[in-house]
């Protein structure tokens, strides 16, 4: 009975999987924020390196990954694939459940597999320093990590909601090198006028991102880095659904069910992009690919199809996406990673074409898939890690109930050691189910860009 399915360091895959080449229809295109007008090169090349910049836009189904990246990857690369077989006896069912195990990464999430690259293609290009913002604090000390390689300053803004909740992720990156500052703040305009609406803010991934692209836009040694949401962060995130297709394989196996959660989409994009492409292709047409999010940040089942801003300032191009509204403030719940306005472009294509479909739970019934996967597993997983338990759990229980022993992925996407004031919450029965309600956002939704 295999529990853990390994990959050689040696097959680690050599080139990442851009979805975009399998898209039966093309994307909307980013619009710069002012002019209206699709955004070209040269409108991304104030912060973003060329070679990311290339990635971003091109139609090429593969794109190699640099020796230079693939060897630092292999610090914690392959990842291992776990089937959860204790998982499955203590709810009785006939499904097999597999987990691809993220927590392994020095930053303890997946978000090193974009932070690296990233910071890489930077150095080539002589960049100084990285601005970037963070929520729950994973993005932000997994680029403080990869920027530290190479010898790159980095300034991050942490959701002030989360740099109180959530105090060792700041020391996490500290111990690296970067400089933590928790957002809204005073150093930027975009902060201070956040500050100056409303003193007691909690803060969010939008005014975060407005700080540090002004932050980046505004220093010629300055680049901005984004965790999530872009193409060319889905795309470096594919290793993992890549992975996991291989070690599936192995033991003879593909999934009737893929599930990841979903903030801005990027660890959604990676476990789940190599199996849309099969499904677009035709090659497993009938694979269902669940994307999970909180009741309270309810993008991709309550927000728009619609272009918006990336950030509250309205400083970034505007993207066709799921949004709640670019102003939206959403509440203070513990799952800081999942609490973005808006989602990845291509993750919100594939939704509404129905090449996947999206749920959202409570944060109280993930606590509770959470606490039944650690008392099976052993693992502690991050909040936002929690959501996709919960989903895998029910997917599981309908097998119970119709007796079908199908097979379920889910991308473990980082792990909760950070987080255990979250975890003290439910145990001290504080946590408080929080559904957005419809009339604040079809108020936000009021706000969104005029677009020709």
């Amino acid at each position: 009975m295999q529990t853990k399915i390994l990959l050689d360091e040696e097959e680690m895959p050599k080139r990442w999987y851009n979805v975009l080449a399998d898209l039966p229809t093309p994307m909307d295109p980013p619009l710069h924020p002012q002019t209206k007008k699709p955004v070209g090169p040269e409108d991304l090349a104030v912060i973003f390196p060329m070679e990311l910049i290339r990635q971003e836009m091109s139609p090429d189904r593969f794109i190699d990954i640099p020796e230079e990246v693939r060897d630092v990857l292999r610090l914690w690369r392959p990842s291992p694939l776990y089937r959860a077989h204790r998982l499955e006896k203590a709810l009785k069912t006939p499904a097999k459940i597999y987990y691809k195990w993220e927590g392994v990464s020095p930053a303890g999430s997946h978000k090193p597999n974009t932070a690296v690259p990233q910071a890489y293609y930077n150095m080539k290009e002589g960049v100084e320093r990285i601005a970037t913002e963070t929520g729950a604090g994973q993005w932000g000390s997994a680029l403080a990590f990869a920027t530290m390689l190479y010898d790159i300053e980095c300034t991050v803004y942490m959701v002030r909601a989360s740099y109180t909740q959530k105090p060792y992720r700041k020391s996490m990156m500290q111990v690296w090198g970067a400089e933590c500052i928790p957002s809204p703040s005073t150093k930027t305009n975009a902060g201070r006028a956040m500050l100056e609406k409303d003193p007691d803010t909690p803060g969010s991934l939008g005014v975060a991102i407005s700080e540090a692209v002004e932050d980046a836009a505004t220093h010629g040694n300055t680049h901005y880095s984004l965790g999530s949401v872009l193409n060319h962060v889905c795309l470096h995130q594919t290793i993992i659904g890549l992975e996991s297709r291989e070690q599936l394989a192995r033991v003879e196996s593909y999934p009737d069910v893929v599930i990841g959660c979903v903030g801005g989409g990027s660890n959604f994009a990676g476990i789940s992009f190599p199996f849309a492409g099969d499904k677009m292709t035709g090659k497993h047409p009938d694979v269902d690919i669940i994307a999970v999010e909180p009741a309270s940040c309810p993008t991709l089942t309550k927000g728009l199809y619609a272009y918006d801003f990336g950030d509250e300032a309205g400083l970034t191009p505007i993207m066709k996406m799921y949004t709640l509204g670019h102003d939206f403030i959403p509440p203070s719940i513990h799952a800081g990673g999942l609490r973005y306005h808006g989602d990845s472009p291509i993750v919100s294509k594939l939704v509404h074409d129905g090449v996947m479909r999206a749920v959202s739970y409570h944060q109280t019934e993930v606590f509770d898939a959470a606490q039944t996967f650690a008392r099976s597993e052993g693992i502690i997983v991050a909040p936002e890690t929690s959501h996709a338990v919960k989903a895998a759990i029910d997917e599981a229980l309908k097998c119970r109930k119709t007796g079908e022993a199908k097979t379920i992925l889910f991308n473990a996407s980082g792990h909760g050691n950070f987080d255990m004031s979250a975890y003290d919450a439910y145990y001290g029965g504080k946590l408080v189910d929080y559904e957005y309600p419809d009339a604040l956002i079809r108020d936000a939704l009021k706000r969104l860009p005029t677009v020709p």
